[in-house]
């Protein structure tokens, strides 16, 4: 089972020159919509004098959403270039904006699209990318007499604790790489000492 995806682990930048047109690309590591919003504001205020912020973006890790956008160039000769490259490195989790200063000549339809996508290439080659893996969270939930079992279960498994409410009875958070998680999941049920539930 796959349960891996690829990423960039830092900010980084491209740019390309065409007949006076600069266009400047970031690629940015995101995990929402309002990420993505923050940073394209933050943008648009540091570039006010530019003519676009064309940008695309790749949200999830096994059902993934996009979104591509030209702003003001014609129809997809950049929001879809930059998209394409997103895809061609095969990353999600990563908003890309270009940022247009017009040079005063037209480039024409292939040549916009090819600036679009060399400069969301560009900043995509000098990003790191790194492989992450998709995580599922459980909860489990049990009485003091079992703490050592359950704490010998997930000591022997290296199960990763996320967080722990220890009060009349114990409820504890872990998680575990996806194509282990039906493999815990059956070996906490079958223990009786324990309930675990899945919760993301």
């Amino acid at each position: 089972m796959e349960d891996t995806y690829k990423t960039i682990a830092a900010k980084s930048e491209g740019y390309f020159k065409d007949k006076g047109s600069k266009f400047i690309a970031y690629a940015c590591p995101v995990s929402n919509e309002d990420e993505i919003k923050e940073i394209l504001t933050e943008i648009k205020k540091e570039h006010h004098n530019a003519r676009h912020h064309c940008y695309a973006w790749r949200l999830g890790t096994e059902e993934i959403t996009w979104r591509a956008n030209d702003d003001g160039e014609p129809s997809s000769t950049a929001g879809r270039p930059i998209l394409g490259q997103l895809q061609s490195f095969d990353v999600t989790n990563v908003f890309i904006v270009v940022v247009r200063y017009f040079g005063g000549t037209l480039l024409g339809t292939s040549g916009l699209i090819n600036a679009y996508k060399t400069a969301a290439a560009d900043a995509l080659s000098s990003a790191r990318i790194v492989t992450k893996t998709i995580k599922v969270k459980f909860k489990l939930h049990f009485t003091y007499p079992h703490m050592n079992d359950v704490m010998q279960i997930i000591k022997q498994e290296n199960l990763n604790i996320v967080d722990t409410q220890f009060e009349i009875e114990c409820d504890l958070f872990f998680t575990v790489r996806k194509s282990e998680a039906g493999r815990i999941e059956k070996k906490f049920q079958n223990y009786y000492g324990a309930e675990i539930e899945q919760i993301g």
